[in-house]
């Protein structure tokens, strides 16, 4: 498929945020009041919140916000009192941050660009770094994991969420009827599917995906420098996607870098 896999991404989460997906609608002024007062929580995966002791002290934090456009996890971390760069690919989820920065007064800064290219952050720069489930919208997540070990300072935090590999492998419209009969293998990519089977998504507009394995999800962060230090699973509303009266298809994890002795 000839396409500038960026460009179209881009789009298609701009057009989301238009189409107001659950993923791109702001927090609201009384939940940033609520923040302020110490009362917050943000997610990684679809519906679990982060636990709290996974957080450093935040007041004064240097906080990334990882491909986490949309107005929901930076602003809180901002009324929360960390100072706040939220990092996306798409201006119009980066808009939504924006927004709720002017609209209650927060100290957050909003950056486009690549998740896998952080180059405009110095070595270092960043206390804790807040990755919701998005790297299955690039098709190799190595590169951001070497990144965010890179921009990290020594002893820093990364939380980061994930869908599972199995999530790519059953025939999409079988599945919606309940039935899970694997049709593709891993590693999963869009951009492989015959043309036929790629319209499903591009004649709706939807990001293209990719399907990555547990060792890149898992063992990458390893290779890149990371501790593990922390680890659960998450799924979807059962009413609304089948597989999840079954089995977890999100995890996310707690990583620290290393302090050098």
């Amino acid at each position: 498929m000839d396409i500038d896999l960026l460009a179209y991404n881009r789009d298609a989460w701009d057009r989301r945020v238009a189409g107001q997906n659950q993923w791109t609608v702001p927090v609201s002024a009384g939940e940033i009041a609520e923040a302020r007062s110490g009362n917050w929580q943000i997610v990684l995966t679809p519906t679990k919140p982060v636990p709290r002791d996974w957080f450093p002290p935040l007041a004064g934090a240097r906080v990334l916000g990882l491909a986490a456009g949309g107005g929901q996890q930076g602003p809180i971390l901002a009324a929360a009192g960390a100072e706040v760069t939220v990092f996306d690919l798409s201006p119009a989820q980066l808009a939504q941050d924006d927004l709720v920065a002017r609209r209650d007064g927060l100290a957050l800064r909003t950056v486009q660009g690549d998740m896998a290219d952080l180059s405009c952050f110095a070595d270092g720069s960043f206390d804790l770094i807040v990755h919701p489930c998005s790297n299955c919208f690039v098709p190799d997540i190595l590169p951001v994991w070497r990144e965010a070990y890179r921009v990290l300072r020594p002893g820093g935090t990364l939380l980061a969420g994930f869908t599972y590999p199995i999530a790519f492998v059953f025939d999409p419209e079988l599945e919606q009827a309940g039935v899970f009969q694997i049709k593709y293998a891993m590693p999963y990519s869009d951009l492989t599917l015959t043309e036929q089977e790629r319209k499903r998504y591009t004649d709706a507009g939807d990001p293209l995906a990719f399907g990555h394995s547990l060792g890149d999800q898992l063992g990458g962060q390893i290779a890149a420098g990371l501790a593990i230090t922390g680890f659960y699973e998450d799924r979807w509303n059962p009413q609304t996607h089948a597989i999840a009266r079954w089995m977890d298809c999100f995890g996310a994890t707690r990583a620290q870098k290393a302090n050098p002795r």
